[in-house]
């Protein structure tokens, strides 16, 4: 596998980059998988391996939304109503000029009808229809309104959900070709966790993630902070998955192997992005494997963090962030710039103020920064401290994250990152 990424260890990357380029990764990659067909009710979560475009115009023809008189739209009143009803289940009857028919909701337009009549402004004496102006289009589902035939509806790469399964069987299409789940062996290192003297808190947590993805995780077990181990280790998964994700020893320190593993196994892509906590991810290539790695941080909050904002778009395909508007409850500063700090926040409703409360609204939601003193986990006062909380598994109670690059103001506007929208 060739890149395109550069690796430098002094060049530290937005997240957004480093998310970029883990995404431009994956586009190069993806390729080269297997593929397999599943059925609309298994779709969800799969990856696309063909782009689908429309076979036909749907709807195929003309359909009435409303009980009443279908008819020309252009045609003026009095209109002839000719004998008999169109339902859904019939083939629909010619109309001459000045003709009108009977039709139930859901049913075809015959070919000279374009509008439709409600029943309810309708008057029919000796055969004869009166009622509303109605142009043409009126109460009328047109043919290919919903989609064009040949339409360009879904992309190669693309990620289905549920809902996908509406348009794709409105198609007509029962199958679609996607690509196999990733394979992902996890693996822990260190030696504190090896030996049982600390718990491995972040392998349960990424297997999570990576399942919630669409993909298949392994836990691999663990090794002690040796090189040679580390190494061996790494080489073993990766001759066995698609992805070898590890965690620990992604630092500068004496005993963090990981990176230097990686460089002997592959290409490093790029090492720590600035983001806190979270910085020292890593991203490698393994050509000779066919495999890709992600050496993720140690510590738990940092590690879900850095994870689900930069590794994520390998596995999804998506690094859009929906967010939730509200208002800092607190003062909260930075202590480096520099960086994109993820900031847990709770959501508590806004309390109304005497106009909103009149106009039946409330303010915005109020978020609470979980860690500061404050709060429920009393962590900092006023500025953030991303290296205890990303040791702080309690953290992981907040509803989301405020991602921001300067300091807020108590009642500034911010945006809130729900935790769903990233671990989906």
């Amino acid at each position: 596998m060739t890149g395109e990424m550069d690796h430098d260890h002094d060049d530290m990357l937005t997240w957004d980059d480093g998310a970029a380029r883990v995404r431009a990764l994956r586009d190069r990659w993806l390729p080269g998988r297997q593929t397999t067909s599943v059925g609309l009710d298994r779709i969800a979560g799969r990856t696309l391996a063909e782009p689908i475009d429309a076979p036909t115009a749907v709807p195929e023809q003309s359909h009435s939304t409303m009980d009443g008189f279908a008819f020309d739209g252009t045609d003026e009143y009095p209109l002839e109503v000719v004998d008999g009803d169109v339902f859904p289940e019939d083939d629909p009857p010619e109309l001459r000029a000045g003709q009108a028919v009977r039709i139930a909701t859901g049913a075809p337009l015959p070919p000279a009808a374009n509008a439709v009549l409600k029943r309810e402004e309708a008057t029919v004496e000796d055969g004869q229809l009166t009622g509303t102006e109605t142009d043409p289009g009126t109460y009328v589902y047109e043919r290919g309104s919903n989609v064009a035939e040949g339409e360009r509806l879904f992309e190669a790469g693309e990620r289905l959900g549920p809902k996908d399964a509406l348009l794709l069987g409105d198609l007509g299409i029962d199958t679609v070709t996607v690509y196999e789940p990733l394979s992902v062996g996890l693996l822990a290192t260190g030696t504190e966790i090896h030996e049982g003297r600390h718990r491995d808190l972040d392998s349960p947590m990424l297997a999570g993630l990576v399942r919630s993805w669409g993909h298949e995780a392994t836990y691999e077990g663990s090794v002690p902070d040796a090189y040679d181990r580390v190494e061996s280790e790494i080489e073993s998964l990766a001759r066995e998955h698609d992805v070898v994700m590890t965690t620990g020893g992604t630092s500068v320190g004496d005993k963090d192997y990981v990176i230097r593993a990686l460089e002997s196994l592959g290409t490093v892509r790029f090492h720590r992005v600035r983001l806190r906590p979270g910085k020292p991810i890593a991203v490698a290539e393994l050509p000779d494997y066919d495999a890709v790695a992600f050496a993720i941080p140690g510590k738990p909050v940092g590690a879900h963090a850095v994870t689900s904002l930069v590794a994520r778009p390998f596995f999804t395909g998506e690094s859009s962030l929906p967010t939730v508007s509200a208002q800092m409850a607190r003062d909260v500063d930075i202590t480096v710039p520099g960086f994109a700090y993820a900031i847990p926040v709770t959501l508590e409703a806004g309390a109304p103020d005497d106009a909103d409360e009149a106009a039946g609204d409330s303010s915005p939601a109020r978020a609470m920064p979980l860690g500061h003193t404050d709060s429920s986990l009393d962590v900092y006062d006023r500025a953030f401290d991303p290296s205890v909380l990303s040791s702080s598994t309690r953290a992981t109670r907040a509803d989301g994250f405020v991602l921001t690059d300067s300091a807020v103001d108590r009642d500034d506007p911010v945006e809130v990152v729900p935790y769903p929208v990233v671990e989906r």
